[in-house]
């Protein structure tokens, strides 16, 4: 008998059941696993992608760039960090602009998928966005130069892919100072791990900035509560920080 055998027999004669098998996953009428529902981050990768210390103007976080850091080319890091420099009028977050594709994706708001067997369409809490990922149909003629670019996605087995591209070079990856030019090119994949749990990989693709392909990953998490959905958030572009809160009677 092997070792696996003997320590599941072991484990059974302690009273503990086996592992059950996962429930199988939602899946709509056309056999696909069904993405419907209203999803959000627990991530801090809005603050900054790679892994930082908490400070004054950020929570500790790990990152979600696999391998830590990010392949900048030689000069692309002091560009960076002009842009942190600048980021109270340079980041599109504080002029209340569209943040682009991926970052939508993990900013601090909820967001919503709405599916159907031609087309995925995400409704975001955060400034009215909305992404619509056309299945099977081939990318506009470029370049267009969008905020949130044009996305045609695929099924390959039980993964949503998602092909982005036609950005323009306006918006970052988070508020410190990561960026992109408009030569952006983003591979998605959806994966729905159970009812409640999306696993999410962005490949960014940016000859002008990196020196490579690199990959982001995490996790979304359905909110269950009952009677959930999208609120309004009206963006106001401020610095709260530099603004006097007045007491009104």
């Amino acid at each position: 008998m092997g070792l696996a055998a003997v320590a599941a027999r072991r484990v059974t004669a302690q009273g503990v059941a086996p592992a059950r098998q996962a429930a199988p996953l939602p899946r709509t009428a056309d056999g696909k696993p069904d993405l419907s529902g209203i999803w959000e981050v627990l991530s801090k990768a809005d603050y900054n992608i790679e892994p930082h210390s908490a400070s004054r103007l950020a929570p500790a976080s790990a990152g979600i760039v696999e391998g830590g850091g990010l392949p900048y080319k030689p000069g692309m890091v002091e560009k960076r960090k002009a842009n942190v420099a600048a980021r109270a009028t340079a980041d599109t977050e504080s002029k209340c602009y569209l943040p682009g594709v991926p970052r939508i994706m993990y900013i601090e708001h909820p967001f919503q998928i709405v599916q159907t067997p031609d087309s995925v369409l995400m409704l975001f809490e955060y400034v009215h966005a909305t992404r619509n990922v056309f299945l099977n149909s081939p990318h506009l003629k470029g370049p267009l130069d969008w905020w949130m670019g044009d996305s045609r996605g695929k099924w390959e087995g039980d993964a949503l892919v998602v092909d982005a591209n036609n950005f323009n070079e306006d918006t970052w990856f988070d508020r410190a100072g990561n960026f992109h030019s408009d030569a952006l090119h983003i591979v998605e994949r959806y994966t729905l791990a159970d009812r409640d749990h999306i696993n999410y990989t962005a490949t960014i693709d940016d000859s002008k900035v990196f020196t490579r392909p690199w990959t982001m990953n995490m996790v979304f998490y359905r909110h269950t509560e009952p009677n959930f959905r999208l609120l309004d958030y009206e963006c106001y572009a401020f610095a709260l920080d530099d603004v006097p809160i007045v007491p009104t009677n």
